[in-house]
């Protein structure tokens, strides 16, 4: 709202006229009423013998002496409150009993009398507790004077507790260390030896809006005696129009009641708060039908309202009429305080709390903001301020609204159950969110959209009945250390150009998957902990790019990392293992590039391309998969360099399908079957690869395999260290084959290959073995030191190789 509206709906200032004060009674006689009754309950006692009796009262020779010494000791005594001074005074300061003055003169020399003996050290304390009972607060202060047993009596937690609720009505007391701040104690366990005093003192000067008591009050002036501080007004509008009562320090007390349709426009700082027994705020109760109920406009800095529930419930709901009204509406250039109350609006439209314009800065603190018709709180227009510990439900629209450049510092606020998303963050709309707990939304936990920023740190983010966090059209935003679990879809979704940084999240346990890219997202997802999700860990599809890096990825229930639908992105330095599927996906046009990676221990394969999944695979650990470590079928053409890949089960890496790819410079061991399989019309390449250690063959090409090998380096297999069979034909240049514990090269069915260049030493049954019928080329290759040996014959400048078994002449060189 802003100030042009508000000074239009400026409400007239209804000043009640304050009753006029009753004339003091000067005499002594009530004052000393007390005193009296316990004289005569002396005499009585002393009975016929009264004139030799211990107890009987002073001669009326000493009396005036004893009043002028009384006198002095009470003037000698320090005055620090209103209520420790006579009981007519109205400006002395609440305090504790100084200590009585030392009189001079020979009254000082009496011996005390005894009925004042009597009355300081032998009537009984229940006694003087029910003389203290009658007595009011200031009264009770100055008897707390008299002496020492008087001042421990006095102090009596039960005597203040009575006085305490018969003025705040509070069944514990409010503590007001300081301005702003209101709390509740236990008295038991408070440090204070009586808390009921010190907080009675704390809030002595006050107004109080009590319907119906302020004429009570006025006519009874001998009845409330030493309580001229207090003010009493029927109406919040009267106690505002009262702030410029001389004595009045802008503390209001609005007692149980329910308050309708009145203007409270605050511009002033000053102090509301609700006063009533068990639980205050259920009790006091502020309500609006035509405008909003409350609005704080420039001038109410720190201003404080608390412990009350404040609504907005308009006649007619709909948007025509109260598009601008709310239950609490801060304007520019004010920073009010808003503390433990109960914030309801049934209108359609708006917010329940609105916080708009430069300089609008509120504190609102432990509130329940909860089963509005329309958005919880609103913060926009360059707004900022703190909220923490709210309690934001069931709202029928976002929990909060963040939007055109508002920066709230929003921490611990619990927001849940909502209607529609948890909290919405739009149009350049930022904020810091810390340790909140959002679940349950019937949208997204957490939306960012269109250039919003907000930075969200330590949350939980959970049980939302679609996603967890949801960034889209352009969204931004810093995700960091946040718990994101059990989402009915993806924990975080970005899509649609957004850009955010998810950093140091733990996202598992969702229904589907842990974090979906998809839309042309981007984003950095960095040292995340994601696992047991229901789909992949991670999802990119649809020229998404992001950065994925420093992750662990692991125990989902379907794949690690799913690229797909043409999706790219840069996915370095992650652990991806335990995974039910492949550990990496990469289909149908997709360019990721994975580089740095510890991809292990998987169910099925580390890295699967297939589809036409292409990309680059650099640098990455491989290893201990139940299938291969890398598979690539179906058109799928990667570049697959500088990786270690071993343990496979099922071999290191599987080419089959038609698939391509360049394989390169990579190390291959240790797999239970071949280091590299070639099937079914494939043509990859192979190049400066080191294939070795294997349980099984070294390199298997058959079905209809081709492929290039070049320059690689294939020892001490437990097989051939090239197996070509069923019609394949592959072209073998430049490798080295050697120190196998089978033949280097074994040749079947009807295969052919081109051999150009290779060395092959050193293997245990033969550095070529050939089955009948099969056509090799070979040119300039090296066959030496190999156990077995070969028969050779030529037909037409090719170099046909029939063999009948496979044992041949030891140790022949053979070079062509």
């Amino acid at each position: 709202m802003n100030s042009v509206r508000a000074t239009n709906r400026r409400p007239r200032r209804v000043s009640r006229p304050r009753p006029v004060q009753p004339e003091r009674n000067n005499g002594e006689g009530d004052e000393e009423a007390p005193a009296a009754a316990a004289a005569e309950m002396a005499i009585e006692e002393s009975g016929p013998g009264a004139q030799n009796s211990p107890y009987q009262l002073r001669r009326k020779t000493l009396l005036p002496k004893r009043t002028a010494a009384a006198t002095a000791t009470a003037s000698a005594c320090p005055s620090k409150s209103p209520m420790e001074g006579t009981s007519t005074s109205s400006t002395e300061a609440f305090g504790h009993r100084a200590k009585r003055a030392r009189v001079s003169g020979k009254s000082h020399d009496l011996p005390a009398a005894p009925a004042e003996q009597y009355l300081q050290q032998k009537l009984p304390d229940e006694v003087v507790l029910k003389i203290f009972s009658y007595l009011l607060e200031q009264d009770l202060c100055q008897a707390a004077c008299v002496c020492k047993r008087f001042s421990q009596l006095a102090n009596d937690p039960i005597l203040w507790k009575r006085l305490y609720m018969e003025v705040f009505e509070y069944t514990r007391p409010m503590m007001h260390p300081e301005p702003g701040r209101f709390y509740q104690v236990n008295p038991e366990e408070h440090e204070h030896p009586n808390p009921w005093k010190e907080s009675f003192q704390q809030l002595y000067k006050g107004a109080h809006v009590k319907p119906g008591f302020a004429e009570h009050f006025y006519s009874n002036p001998g009845r409330y005696k030493g309580r001229e501080n207090m003010l009493y007004y029927d109406t919040i509008e009267d106690a505002l129009g009262g702030v410029q009562e001389a004595h009045f320090d802008g503390l209001i007390f609005v007692h149980s009641g329910i308050y309708t349709d009145e203007w409270i426009y605050i511009e002033s700082p000053i102090t509301m708060i609700g006063a009533a027994p068990g639980k205050v705020a259920d009790k006091v109760v502020i309500e609006n039908t035509r405008d909003s109920t409350f609005v704080f406009m420039e001038g109410s800095e720190d201003a404080y309202v608390g412990y009350m529930t404040i609504k907005f419930n308009p006649d007619d709901k709909s948007a025509q009429h109260h598009n601008a009204h709310h239950c609490l509406e801060i304007t520019v250039n004010c920073s009010p305080n808003i503390d433990h109350c109960i914030i309801r609006s049934t209108c359609t439209v708006g917010s329940a709390v609105c916080v708009s314009g430069q300089g609008a800065c509120p504190t609102i603190k432990h509130c329940n903001i909860s089963d509005c018709e329309n958005v919880g709180l609103y913060i926009t227009d360059h707004a900022q301020g703190i909220y923490e510990d709210n309690e934001i439900s069931n709202n029928a629209l976002a929990g909060i609204w963040v939007k055109n450049h508002g920066n709230p510092i929003i921490r611990r606020n619990h927001i849940h159950h909502g209607r529609d998303v948890g909290v919405f963050t739009f149009d350049h709309g930022m904020g810091y969110f810390e340790n909140c707990n959002i679940h349950r939304n019937r949208i997204a936990g957490f939306e960012v959209k269109a250039y919003a920023n907000p930075t969200v740190v330590r949350c939980e983010i959970h049980h939302g009945q679609t996603g967890g966090i949801y960034v889209h059209e352009k969204g931004r935003g810093q995700f960091i250390e946040n718990k994101i679990y059990a989402n009915n879809f993806a924990g975080v979704w970005i899509t649609s150009n957004s850009d955010p940084t998810i950093r140091g999240n733990a996202i598992f346990n969702g229904n589907q998957g842990g974090v979906y890219i998809f839309g042309d997202g981007r984003g950095l997802i960095e040292s995340n902990d994601i696992y047991g999700n229901a789909l992949a860990g991670i999802q990119i599809r649809t020229n998404s790019c992001p950065i994925v890096r420093h992750n662990k990825i692991h125990d989902g229930q379907h794949g690690g990392i799913y690229v797909h639908e043409k999706g790219q992105g840069v996915i370095e330095e992650n652990e991806v293992y335990s995974n039910t599927l492949a550990g990496v996906w990469v289909t149908t046009g997709s360019t990721p590039v994975l580089r740095k990676n510890r991809i292990h221990s998987g169910k099925q394969v580390g890295v699967y391309f297939y589809d036409n999944g292409h990309g680059v695979l650099e640098d990455n650990d491989i290893y201990n998969h139940m299938y291969s470590g890398v598979q690539i079928r179906t058109g799928s053409n990667p570049k697959i360099r500088r990786n270690k890949i071993w343990g496979g089960q099922n071999g290191g890496i599987l080419v089959y399908n038609s698939g391509l790819g360049f394989i390169e410079d990579n190390e291959i061991f240790d797999n239970a079957m071949a280091g590299v399989w070639i099937k079914t019309d494939s043509n990859p390449t192979l190049r400066r690869n080191k294939i070795h250690d294997g349980r099984d063959g070294g390199i298997c090409i058959f079905n209809g395999g081709r492929g290039l090998l070049e320059e690689n380096d294939i020892f001490r297999n437990a097989q051939a260290g090239v197996l070509i069979s069923t019609n394949s034909h592959p072209i073998l240049r430049k490798n080295r084959i050697f120190d196998g514990f089978a033949a280097g090269i074994e040749i079947t069915n009807h295969a052919t290959a081109t051999l150009e260049g290779n060395q092959i030493f050193n293997n245990r049954f033969g550095g070529l073995f050939l089955a009948s019928g099969v056509n090799v080329t070979m040119k300039d290759n090296k066959i030496l030191n190999n156990q077995d040996a070969i028969e050779k014959a030529v037909s037409r400048g090719q170099c046909l190789y029939k063999i009948s078994s496979y044992t041949s002449y030891p140790m022949h060189d053979f070079y062509r």
